[in-house]
């Protein structure tokens, strides 16, 4: 089964690229499938990993950025491959 991990998090205005920056420098303790960075207006970041497990299994997420750096905690959510 492939199961995607969804994370988004919203930077403080103006601070859209350092949010970027600080999510591509971490490093997962597994390595996905598959892991895509992209980035939104209102300086968003959303990172997607694809992994070959279980829906529920325990898997490496990214960590919350430091609370001066989001507007907000990050979303996450997980979701499984129905094709």
């Amino acid at each position: 089964m492939t199961v995607a991990l969804m994370w988004e998090a919203r930077a403080l205005p103006g601070r859209g690229a350092e949010l970027l920056a600080w999510t591509r420098a971490q490093e997962l303790t597994a390595r996905p499938l598959r892991r895509e960075t992209l980035r939104a207006p209102q300086d968003r970041v959303l990172v997607i990993t694809w992994w070959d497990a279980a829906y529920d299994a325990d898997l490496p997420e990214l960590p919350e950025p430091d609370a001066a750096l989001v507007t907000r905690a990050v979303h996450r959510w997980r979701f499984e491959s129905v094709g």
